[in-house]
Protein backbone atom coordinates (compact mmCIF):
# COMPACT_ATOMS: atom_id res chain seq x y z
CA UNK A 1 0.00 0.00 0.00
CA UNK A 2 2.65 2.36 0.57
CA UNK A 3 4.36 1.79 -2.35
CA UNK A 4 1.17 2.57 -4.01
CA UNK A 5 0.83 5.80 -2.23
CA UNK A 6 4.34 6.72 -3.04
CA UNK A 7 3.98 5.59 -6.76
CA UNK A 8 1.25 7.88 -7.42
CA UNK A 9 2.81 10.76 -5.10
CA UNK A 10 5.48 10.29 -7.99
CA UNK A 11 3.06 10.51 -10.70
CA UNK A 12 1.52 13.61 -9.55
CA UNK A 13 4.79 15.33 -9.15
CA UNK A 14 6.41 14.43 -12.63
CA UNK A 15 2.68 15.41 -13.94
CA UNK A 16 3.16 18.58 -12.22
CA UNK A 17 6.97 19.42 -13.08
CA UNK A 18 6.26 18.06 -17.07
CA UNK A 19 3.03 20.51 -17.13
CA UNK A 20 5.13 23.65 -16.08
CA UNK A 21 8.29 22.48 -18.44
CA UNK A 22 5.66 22.65 -21.12
CA UNK A 23 4.48 25.87 -20.00
CA UNK A 24 7.63 27.38 -20.02
CA UNK A 25 8.08 25.97 -23.49
CA UNK A 26 4.88 27.80 -24.65
CA UNK A 27 5.91 30.89 -23.56
CA UNK A 28 8.56 31.38 -26.00
CA UNK A 29 10.87 32.62 -24.44
CA UNK A 30 14.40 32.74 -25.96
CA UNK A 31 16.51 34.84 -24.40
CA UNK A 32 19.23 36.39 -26.73
CA UNK A 33 22.77 36.54 -24.86
CA UNK A 34 24.41 39.27 -23.85
CA UNK A 35 27.41 38.24 -26.32
CA UNK A 36 25.09 38.10 -29.23
CA UNK A 37 24.41 41.52 -29.29
CA UNK A 38 28.20 42.82 -28.80
CA UNK A 39 28.60 43.75 -32.36
CA UNK A 40 24.88 44.76 -32.77
CA UNK A 41 25.57 47.36 -29.89
CA UNK A 42 29.43 48.16 -30.73
CA UNK A 43 27.72 49.00 -34.41
CA UNK A 44 25.07 51.24 -32.73
CA UNK A 45 27.81 53.33 -30.41
CA UNK A 46 30.32 53.73 -32.98
CA UNK A 47 27.05 55.30 -35.64
CA UNK A 48 26.24 58.08 -32.61
CA UNK A 49 29.74 59.01 -31.61
CA UNK A 50 29.32 57.40 -28.43
CA UNK A 51 33.15 56.55 -26.82
CA UNK A 52 31.99 53.93 -24.69
CA UNK A 53 33.54 51.78 -22.30
CA UNK A 54 32.35 47.66 -22.15
CA UNK A 55 31.21 46.92 -18.50
CA UNK A 56 31.91 43.30 -17.15
CA UNK A 57 28.51 42.75 -17.48
CA UNK A 58 28.58 43.83 -20.91
CA UNK A 59 26.73 47.23 -20.70
CA UNK A 60 28.09 49.75 -22.83
CA UNK A 61 28.58 53.32 -20.72
CA UNK A 62 30.06 56.67 -21.47
CA UNK A 63 30.29 58.86 -18.57
CA UNK A 64 29.65 62.65 -19.62
CA UNK A 65 30.25 64.16 -16.04
CA UNK A 66 31.02 62.19 -13.04
CA UNK A 67 28.89 64.07 -10.18
CA UNK A 68 29.70 63.96 -6.87
CA UNK A 69 32.34 61.76 -5.41
CA UNK A 70 29.53 60.04 -3.36
CA UNK A 71 28.25 57.23 -5.58
CA UNK A 72 24.46 55.14 -5.11
CA UNK A 73 23.96 51.81 -4.03
CA UNK A 74 21.22 49.24 -4.85
CA UNK A 75 19.40 50.26 -2.10
CA UNK A 76 19.61 54.23 -3.11
CA UNK A 77 16.39 55.57 -4.27
CA UNK A 78 17.69 57.64 -7.65
CA UNK A 79 16.17 60.63 -8.47
CA UNK A 80 17.00 60.94 -12.45
CA UNK A 81 15.81 62.92 -15.75
CA UNK A 82 16.19 60.06 -18.65
CA UNK A 83 15.43 59.38 -22.28
CA UNK A 84 14.89 55.61 -23.38
CA UNK A 85 14.92 55.34 -26.75
CA UNK A 86 15.21 52.37 -29.00
CA UNK A 87 18.43 51.75 -31.23
CA UNK A 88 16.01 52.83 -34.06
CA UNK A 89 16.20 56.60 -32.37
CA UNK A 90 12.14 55.95 -31.32
CA UNK A 91 11.91 57.24 -28.20
CA UNK A 92 9.70 54.70 -25.76
CA UNK A 93 10.15 56.74 -22.11
CA UNK A 94 11.38 59.86 -21.07
CA UNK A 95 11.35 61.70 -17.76
CA UNK A 96 12.52 65.58 -17.37
CA UNK A 97 10.75 66.17 -13.86
CA UNK A 98 13.01 63.74 -11.35
CA UNK A 99 10.25 64.14 -8.77
CA UNK A 100 8.32 61.83 -10.91
CA UNK A 101 11.16 59.30 -10.40
CA UNK A 102 12.38 58.39 -6.80
CA UNK A 103 13.09 54.77 -8.09
CA UNK A 104 15.29 52.10 -5.66
CA UNK A 105 17.95 51.26 -7.74
CA UNK A 106 17.97 47.41 -6.84
CA UNK A 107 14.39 47.76 -8.71
CA UNK A 108 15.37 48.64 -12.16
CA UNK A 109 16.76 46.78 -14.95
CA UNK A 110 20.06 44.97 -14.64
CA UNK A 111 22.06 47.28 -17.09
CA UNK A 112 21.10 50.76 -14.63
CA UNK A 113 22.16 48.59 -11.54
CA UNK A 114 25.73 47.85 -12.91
CA UNK A 115 26.16 51.71 -14.17
CA UNK A 116 24.56 53.99 -12.16
CA UNK A 117 26.75 53.57 -9.57
CA UNK A 118 29.30 54.39 -11.55
CA UNK A 119 28.45 58.17 -11.44
CA UNK A 120 27.76 60.49 -8.31
CA UNK A 121 25.12 63.33 -7.85
CA UNK A 122 25.04 65.68 -10.92
CA UNK A 123 26.72 62.94 -13.20
CA UNK A 124 25.77 61.85 -16.54
CA UNK A 125 26.05 58.95 -17.78
CA UNK A 126 24.89 57.30 -21.85
CA UNK A 127 24.02 53.48 -21.53
CA UNK A 128 23.42 51.16 -24.64
CA UNK A 129 22.34 48.06 -22.99
CA UNK A 130 22.29 44.39 -24.65
CA UNK A 131 18.47 43.13 -23.82
CA UNK A 132 19.33 40.09 -21.43
CA UNK A 133 20.04 43.28 -19.00
CA UNK A 134 17.14 45.15 -20.09
CA UNK A 135 13.63 43.71 -19.91
CA UNK A 136 14.85 40.49 -21.57
CA UNK A 137 12.85 37.83 -23.80
CA UNK A 138 9.86 39.18 -22.01
CA UNK A 139 9.73 42.71 -23.21
CA UNK A 140 7.93 45.22 -21.35
CA UNK A 141 4.16 46.02 -22.38
CA UNK A 142 3.58 48.49 -20.00
CA UNK A 143 4.17 52.00 -19.96
CA UNK A 144 3.79 54.31 -23.14
CA UNK A 145 5.51 52.49 -25.43
CA UNK A 146 5.84 48.61 -25.52
CA UNK A 147 9.41 47.10 -25.46
CA UNK A 148 9.31 44.06 -27.33
CA UNK A 149 11.14 40.81 -26.30
CA UNK A 150 15.29 40.77 -27.12
CA UNK A 151 15.48 44.72 -27.66
CA UNK A 152 18.50 46.04 -26.77
CA UNK A 153 18.32 49.46 -25.76
CA UNK A 154 19.81 53.14 -25.54
CA UNK A 155 19.60 55.84 -22.62
CA UNK A 156 20.87 59.01 -21.74
CA UNK A 157 20.57 59.48 -17.76
CA UNK A 158 21.58 62.76 -15.33
CA UNK A 159 21.43 61.41 -11.76
CA UNK A 160 20.19 64.54 -9.99
CA UNK A 161 19.79 63.11 -6.60
CA UNK A 162 19.72 60.15 -4.61
CA UNK A 163 19.47 59.27 -1.28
Amino acid sequence: MRQLIRNIGMGIWLALTLTLLGCERESGCNPVSVDAEKSILENFNTSIGMNATRHSTGVYYEILAPGSLNKPILSSTIYVKYKGTFLTGTVFDTQINPGFTGFILNNLIDGWKSTIPLIGKGGKIRLSVPSALAYGCQGQASGATAIPPNTPLYFEIELVAFL
